[in-house]
């Protein structure tokens, strides 16, 4: 099938240009500047001249649940969440049954995704066998499989364990992604320690355990010379801790997601939609995020989307599992809350979502983009459509979102991914 987006506004060169652009069974057929040789091609065209077509966007942190964990998420519902906010290309965490701490288990997840995923779905390796902490998973046999390792919702606390890893990862050429928690320091806590927590006599998690724990690894970085990824930043001391590192020219990424540039602790009720791990943090903490990616210091934002059913989320704050949906609506927020604003323009905001996590995670494991003879992976927007944020009707089993009823802009209309129709909005070809 041959489809001809006519007069899109097209994301090229770093750059938003007018152009044409032809996709004849999932090969990008030729970008057309001025019109001349659309006519040479007989397909389907749609008319684009209101949409945006960009790269498909990339999340380096989202849990699909599957294998062992269905009742939450499938490979197959969590991928089509992703294709319908715009994501070609998606990293599943390694909390799973069983865990992908070798090549045996890593196969059972593989499968599936194989089966029934509508994207690429590039896993994590965990860094401990069990993500226990006491033994390194088999990362040489994993290694040609995943994207990086990690042992994400746990953070590794023994320190002689993190540098062993680092070490075997360097001379993998892999990434150490790291949940960064010390779990001396929670005092079991479980939303921010601040100001909604000491009024309402809830247990806080200290800022400290996030940055701590960074510092940790940080010198690790220095002694291994490892590639390091920081998950889910949160606070103002790790934004300083990273920046202070790319200064120093250690190999240093972090990411951090929607909900932390958006919300606080301020804006906390005792609904565990609001919970989430790390917890939303204080204005000043947000400030310095944003402050943060407007500096480069992030350069990755990723979504941690966490689904869990509604029985488990509809329990009090304390009692509730971490964690919320995100895939779907990721990219409306941050449109509507940074680009229409004037905070970041929308090439920035690709790169922060799409060029800089493939560029980090995935290099060579994908070719994919928009250039002429290259597989189509692209997602297509109506960046002017405003609507009501309703998890009623997302497409991930999850439905825990503190950005319900929220108004936003920008409606996913299509997404092609790795050359195939991963979601395909009726509006966009009637």
């Amino acid at each position: 099938m041959m489809y001809i987006f006519k007069d899109a506004h097209i994301y090229l060169e770093n750059e938003f240009k007018r152009a044409s652009l032809i996709v004849n069974n999932g090969i990008i057929q030729a970008v057309d500047f001025n019109g001349s040789s659309v006519s040479n091609f007989n397909g389907s065209i749609v008319d684009c001249s209101n949409y945006y077509i960009f790269p498909g966007l990339a999340d380096v942190h989202v849990h699909f649940r599957e294998p062992g964990f269905s009742y939450k998420e499938t490979i197959k519902s969590g991928s089509n969440a992703a294709a319908h906010g715009g994501y070609t290309t998606v990293s599943t965490m390694p909390n799973l049954n069983p865990v992908p701490d070798s090549l045996e288990n890593l196969k059972v997840q593989l499968d599936i995704i194989q089966k029934d995923s509508l994207i690429d779905i590039i896993p994590y390796g965990a860094i401990t066998v069990g993500e226990m902490g006491e033994k390194l998973s088999d990362l040489d046999e994993l290694a040609p499989y995943v994207c990086a390792f990690t042992d994400d919702g746990r953070g590794v606390q023994n320190e002689q364990m993190m540098l062993q890893a680092m070490q075997k990862a360097k001379s993998l050429n892999k990434i150490i992604a790291a949940h960064c928690e010390d779990n001396s320091l929670l005092n079991g806590g479980y939303i921010h320690d601040g100001e909604y927590a000491k009024k309402h006599n809830h247990k806080g998690i200290s800022s400290e355990s996030e940055w701590k724990q960074v510092e940790r690894d940080l010198k690790l970085v220095e002694k291994s010379g490892c590639a390091y990824h920081v998950c889910h930043i949160s606070t103002k001391e790790t934004v300083e801790l990273i920046r202070q590192a790319k200064k120093q020219g250690l190999n240093v990424t972090c990411e951090t997601a929607p909900h932390y540039l958006l919300l606080t602790d301020n804006d906390l009720q005792e609904d565990a939609r609001f919970k989430m791990n790390p917890p939303l943090r204080s204005e000043e903490d947000k400030a310095a995020l944003i402050e943060g990616i407007l500096d480069g210091t992030i350069e990755l934002i990723a979504t941690d989307h966490a689904p869990h059913t509604l029985e488990e989320k509809s329990q009090e704050l304390a009692k509730s599992p971490m964690g919320i949906v995100g895939l779907e609506t990721a990219f409306p927020l941050m449109y509507t809350h940074f680009v229409k604003k004037g905070i970041l323009s929308l090439e920035k905001l690709i790169q922060l979502m799409s060029i800089n996590p493939n560029n980090r995670f995935y290099g060579n494991m994908t070719d994919k983009g928009l250039q002429v003879g290259q597989k189509a992976d692209f997602t297509v927007y109506d960046l002017n459509q405003a609507y009501t944020i309703d998890p009623n009707k997302f497409y991930t089993q999850g439905r825990s979102c503190p950005f319900d009823g929220w108004e936003v802009f920008g409606r996913c209309l299509g997404t092609w991914a790795n050359g195939k129709i991963a979601f395909l909005d009726d509006a966009l070809i009637n």
